[in-house]
């Protein structure tokens, strides 16, 4: 499975690399002459954030979900990463919609007053930059009636009330059915495969099933990638 950084725009599956701080990358030389992974990792991140939502000749993705090919496979941070670098290109409200994510006693009206007057989505949730927020998943589906596709609905015309750019954390590809409700609802879903466990057959079978209920997938994160070079190889290039 390839790693180049372009978006899936062709049949064939390949992957946006992305890294979190913690895991070892291919590096970016600094000026103490240090190869530096964490600005590799955010260089990635931001190549990402720019053919997807902020790309020039095409219309942007508004509301994308991020999705792992495995239920093992954490994304939480993967989101927070894209949201806060999203921030960096645009002035525009940002919501990092969060599947694990709660705030204390901030829950939202109950159904019912839903349309008897709306309480803003920002009141209740956690604000991280001067146009980045951090919403509950949980209590965004507390927040407004429905269920299954009614209930998704609801949710992205809430947010999109509100935000001009929406990433949401969805279930896992592999398990769950909801990512492919998910990226059909939306503008599109980008997948995380794990460079080291995501088998290759097991990734083009959730491709297709994605595509098969027209799903737009616009690329792929390889997750957790190592490169055995030495380093001192990485300084001679």
């Amino acid at each position: 499975m390839s790693a180049s950084a372009d978006v899936l725009q062709s049949p064939h599956l390949s992957a946006v690399t992305a890294a979190e701080k913690t895991l070892p990358q291919a590096a970016v030389l600094t000026g103490t002459g240090k190869w530096n992974p964490d600005d590799f990792a955010r260089e990635q991140i931001r190549g990402l954030v720019r053919r997807v939502f902020v790309a020039a000749g095409s219309p942007p993705a508004r509301q994308v979900v991020f999705s792992a090919m495995e239920s093992h496979t954490s994304i939480a941070r993967i989101c927070d990463q894209v949201g806060q670098a999203l921030a960096l290109e645009t002035r525009a409200d940002i919501a990092v919609v969060s599947r694990g994510f709660e705030i204390a006693e901030t829950a939202p009206p109950p159904h019912p007053l839903f349309y008897a007057g709306r309480i803003a989505i920002k009141s209740w949730s956690l604000q991280l930059a001067s146009n980045l927020w951090r919403v509950p998943a949980s209590r965004l589906q507390q927040s407004v009636p429905g269920s299954g596709t009614s209930l998704w609905l609801a949710c992205l015309a809430e947010l999109r009330n509100e935000f001009e750019y929406a990433i949401i954390e969805g279930p896992a590809a592999g398990t769950s059915s909801e990512a492919a409700l998910l990226g059909c609802l939306t503008d599109g879903i980008i997948l995380v495969l794990g460079a080291h466990n995501t088998r290759k057959a097991t990734a083009c079978k959730i491709k297709d099933t994605l595509e098969s209920t027209r799903s737009r997938i616009l690329g792929a994160i390889l997750n957790e990638r190592r490169f055995p070079v030495p380093e001192a190889i990485y300084r001679r290039l």
